[in-house]
């Protein structure tokens, strides 16, 4: 083996390492208080909120109807309808998902989140774990947050 051929071996075997290591356990696989079989979550949801809320996935920005909503209410888990964010505390943070400066008390969890060679907070649902987007803390005042959500991963019920 020559030089070039090992020292690209070794930086594959770095990038596969990182990637692999990089990755967090979902959160699905913690004890929820709302716990069903991938089959059943399947059941229950459409195919782009499985991806999103089951297997951390995103939807493409400026995607959701919910971007637009501005109605006094309550946002919910569209896994489990746990209320979680209330339409007041939502605003344009020009990201192309809806963004919050806080949960409702009790409603997420947040984990720290390695994948894709970043470094980010998990924003999950704490009755399902179901995967809601991550947080930033440069949002508004007086929380200085952004819970940068996925649309699909919410349901919305107007006041």
């Amino acid at each position: 083996m020559n030089r070039r051929a090992l020292l690209l071996a070794g930086g594959a075997a770095c990038i596969g390492g990182a990637a692999f290591l990089g990755r967090r356990p979902a959160a699905a696989a913690q004890h929820f208080e709302v716990s069903l079989t991938p089959e059943e979550w399947r059941k229950r949801l459409t195919p782009a909120q499985f991806q999103i809320l089951r297997e951390q996935g995103t939807e493409p920005p400026w995607s959701s109807p919910l971007l637009n909503e501005h109605r006094p209410g309550v946002f919910a888990c569209a896994g489990c309808a746990l209320p979680l964010f209330n339409a007041n505390t939502k605003f344009d943070s020009h990201t192309g998902w809806p963004s919050f400066w806080r949960p409702l008390a009790n409603a997420v969890e947040t984990s720290r989140d390695t994948s894709d060679f970043m470094v980010r907070d998990e924003v999950h649902c704490r009755r399902c774990g179901g995967h809601l987007g991550h947080v930033f803390d440069d949002g508004p005042p007086p929380t200085g947050l952004r819970y940068c959500m996925d649309g699909l991963a919410l349901t919305f019920k107007a006041a």
